[in-house]
């Protein structure tokens, strides 16, 4: 990830964080965990560093890490977070007094990390997750370890570290979270970096109201209003009701059902929002340093994905795009701002084209056929008796091949003269590969004639000695697609020697 040109308070501030219940306290015992909703990452979110204590330690192999809990299916989002995750290989599962290091949820993913032990031996943490209310870290196992190493016994002391690949994940992470609690919305995903996130809307917003929320999006983040949170007791019972006031949605809302921790967290923009989220959100809005709506495509139908970019991920966004407009610009020899015209002309003109070519083809593949005609025609003015049967084998890298020498077929149906029709006896098999060919390429057969068992029995025929060839049809017309090589001499002449034998059989 691009380091991002933010400049961020070396501390949160001291009201960042605030008990609302005069009862509730932070656990200080060493041997009992903090629960979720009250870690350290998520009371001071700007710490990077954090001396802590073990609780336990679990060696996990993948063989016994089970994949899905059972019972009812949870909200796809909460199940998701809260999963045991399916390990690919072995974790020493740890379970600390307190964490710098965010567990996946509320739509934030898990942050990355180290973990230095007493002994001065570092170890990565690659996930951690929220099991009930409790933070667990999953540390990649270094090799020759297979059992829990001593350094991890409950009780020693261990240290924690966001590192600067953590840092700037979290940073992304923080500066899309707030941005999605300005709008309500139907569904929501903060996606992988550098992909924009996304909100689903049940209309498309029209071009005033996302300029409306833009502007005003982008007014709170430039006045740097600031974010807190407030954190009370949920007791046992409550669930809240969502009443869509803002005074009154808070409650409840969102809630994982399997959440044990007891805490109800909400986030404050001042004068602006309030809503549940365990995220770590920064103390600030002007952390978002910009903030982009761009309007959904014409053609999208209800719900609506509005994507949205804000923080690092704008930033490079904004460089990516500008490297690819520059790129698209010298390529067509025009400026940045001429592109959009330029493609235009480009895309118009190769639909001209496009038609022009499929016209042309048109022509050639009715000559083709009327000369077939013509060819039968010579051969039965010459003595020619019974069936006539031809194949003829192509090599063109059209993409329309298949349509090419159907266009074929019924341009030899309609240049037979009237009188012929059910007396003229004929097969003809068409074939058409790609001039480059490789054991994966696709070349195209197309049978057809004057007597459909026939060509029925033929195309049979084909496939018995075609193994890869896949085909059927109906009547008197049958086609098909073979994969792999399809040389003139070689299944070119076979395909010859099959549409003879069953003249003949």
């Amino acid at each position: 990830m691009a380091a991002a040109a933010l400049v961020l308070s070396p501390t949160t501030p001291p009201d960042y964080h605030r008990i609302v219940s005069p009862t509730l306290r932070i656990p200080s015992d060493p041997s009992i965990t903090i629960p979720v909703g009250l870690l350290t990452c998520q009371r001071d979110p700007l710490l990077r560093n954090l001396d802590t204590t073990i609780i336990s330690a679990r060696y996990l192999k993948p063989a016994t890490q089970p994949g899905s809990g059972g019972g009812k299916k949870a909200h796809t989002k909460q199940a998701k977070a809260s999963a045991a995750p399916t390990l690919t290989q072995p974790y020493l599962q740890v379970i600390l007094h307190d964490t710098v290091l965010f567990p996946e949820g509320g739509g934030q993913p898990y942050d990355i990390g180290l973990l230095t032990t007493d002994d001065g031996e570092v170890w990565d943490v690659e996930l951690v997750k929220r099991h009930g209310g409790v933070a667990a870290h999953y540390l990649r196992v270094k090799h020759g370890v297979e059992d829990v190493p001593v350094a991890f016994t409950p009780g020693k002391k261990v240290s924690l570290a966001l590192g600067e690949a953590g840092f700037q994940r979290r940073l992304d992470h923080r500066s899309l979270i707030p941005t999605r609690l300005q709008v309500p919305t139907l569904a929501w995903s903060l996606t992988s970096y550098p992909s924009p996130s996304y909100v689903d809307l049940a209309r498309a917003l029209t071009p005033d109201e996302v300029s409306l929320i833009q502007d005003e999006a982008n007014r709170l983040v430039f006045e740097g209003r600031r974010v807190h949170i407030e954190v009370d007791e949920l007791h046992a019972g409550e669930k809240g009701i969502d009443t869509g006031d803002a005074s009154s949605r808070e409650l409840g809302r969102g809630l994982p059902s399997d959440y044990t921790g007891g805490v109800h967290r909400v986030v404050v923009i001042d004068g602006v929002d309030r809503n549940p989220c365990c995220g770590t959100h920064l103390p600030s809005l002007a952390s978002l340093q910009l903030y982009i709506l761009p309007p959904p495509p014409s053609t999208s139908t209800a719900p609506v994905r509005h994507y949205f970019l804000a923080g690092p991920r704008l930033l490079t966004h904004l460089g990516t795009v500008q490297t690819l407009l520059t790129r698209t610009a010298g390529v067509l020899s025009c400026g940045a701002a001429e592109t959009p015209e330029r493609v235009a002309l480009v895309v118009d003109e190769s639909k001209r084209r496009e038609k022009r070519v499929d016209e042309v083809e048109k022509q050639l593949a009715e000559e083709l056929g009327r000369r077939l005609a013509v060819e039968m025609a010579v051969w039965r003015a010459g003595g020619g008796e019974g069936e006539w049967v031809k194949y003829v084998g192509r090599t063109d890298d059209t993409p329309t091949a298949l349509p090419f020498l159907q266009t074929i077929a019924v341009a030899f149906a309609a240049a037979l003269p009237d009188a012929s029709q059910g007396t003229y006896r004929y097969t003809l098999l068409l074939s058409s590969s790609p001039s480059s060919q490789t054991p994966s390429s696709t070349s195209v057969v197309v049978l057809f004639g004057s007597d459909d068992d026939r060509v029925k029995a033929v195309g049979e025929d084909l496939k018995k000695h075609f193994k890869t060839l896949k085909g059927g049809g109906r009547g008197i017309r049958w086609s098909g697609k073979y994969t792999g090589v399809w040389l003139p001499e070689r299944e070119g002449k076979l395909a010859s020697q099959i549409l003879e034998g069953a003249m003949s059989s």
